[in-house]
């Protein structure tokens, strides 16, 4: 089913985000503070990173397009129609038949951590093939953005590949989110080497200080750990701190931007909210990568809509709009 592309006169503008990977049904618990097992009723909220971030920079005034496979189920057609919701061109979602629309189970316990019960035996999000892409959408990509989920297994590796190549000879740039979720891996081992396997090809990268951790075996989250991470043709690599804000490294320079005191409800989503608006912002104006200046104002202004994004529950329902991020900022 194709994705109506933004009508002429709306408001959106800057240069094509396109996203690529995984679109899924989370399911959260009814109440806080539970494992799964003791959690009395769920709720469906639609997710995945790719998704997430896609309808991130759209909600933000930005163009957006997302490439991925859904079931050819009920909730397939329901998150494609969230997408069109959101304005977001799906143009690039192709459907199966013979496989479900990828589920997860995911809760927050009373421990404060994250707990998922993913169900992809195989998903159709798993067993997108190459042939399958959209490759004139890809080649229009100023950024194309994705994560490591789409890296765990075949057909959809090879066709995760072949899309960066073809966004990379297109010239765009690529945006790297890792993602980590250790749940869907066969061990950190393979995780780690699979993570770290398209690392020099990423011109920015967004890594979490648990998944900095996690990659360099460092319990440290320092320059110098961080910069470990660093490879020649990297534009910019973007550590993000939770209710510290985020760190960032250029070739020449380097910093950390505070970030935004809000009451946080919920984390869910609130790194692809920040990635998101990265996104958003440097398609509208590539030169911020170069300007220290227009970097920190980019990160301040994607503090704030990951900090917004905490404040609701759910990843969708709480991206935000400029305005909301530009009064959290004004206040």
């Amino acid at each position: 089913m194709a994705i109506a592309k933004e009508e002429e006169g709306s408001e959106t503008s800057g240069g094509l985000v396109v996203s690529f990977g995984e679109m899924l049904i989370d399911f959260v618990p009814t109440v806080s503070g539970v494992s799964l097992a003791e959690a009395p009723g769920f709720l469906k909220a639609p997710g995945g990173a790719p998704a997430n971030v896609a309808i991130a920079v759209s909600r933000l005034g930005g163009r957006s397009a997302f490439v991925g496979k859904l079931g050819d189920d009920e909730f397939g057609h329901m998150l494609a129609g969230i997408l069109r919701e959101n304005g977001v061109d799906g143009d690039g979602i192709c459907f199966d038949a013979g496989a479900r629309t990828a589920l997860a189970f995911v809760t927050l316990r009373s421990d404060g951590e994250r707990e998922f019960m993913f169900f992809r035996n195989p998903s159709a999000d798993m067993l997108l093939t190459e042939s399958e892409l959209d490759l004139d959408l890809i080649r229009k990509a100023e950024i194309f953005h994705y994560g490591s989920i789409s890296l765990i297994s075949e057909p959809c590796r090879s066709a995760h590949l072949k899309a960066m190549e073809i966004a990379k000879g297109a010239g765009a740039l690529l945006s790297y989110d890792p993602n980590l979720r250790l749940a869907l891996w066969p061990s950190p081992e393979e995780a780690r080497a699979r993570i770290m396997s398209i690392w020099n090809k990423a011109d920015i990268i967004k890594v979490s200080d648990v998944e900095l951790q996690f990659l360099t075996g460092n319990d440290s989250v320092d320059d110098e750990v961080a910069l470990s991470l660093w490879h020649p043709s990297l534009t910019l690599l973007l550590v993000t701190l939770g209710e510290k804000g985020c760190k960032y490294y250029t070739k020449d320079f380097r910093g950390t931007v505070e970030s935004v005191t809000v009451k946080a409800v919920d984390t869910t989503g609130a790194g692809d909210a920040f990635i998101g608006s990265v996104l958003c912002k440097i398609a509208g104006d590539p030169s911020a990568l170069q300007n220290e200046s227009k970097l920190r104002e980019v990160l301040r202004f994607a503090n704030a809509c990951g900090a917004i994004t905490t404040t609701k529950r759910g990843a969708i329902p709480a991206l935000p709009t400029a305005p909301e991020a530009l009064y959290l900022l004004s206040t």
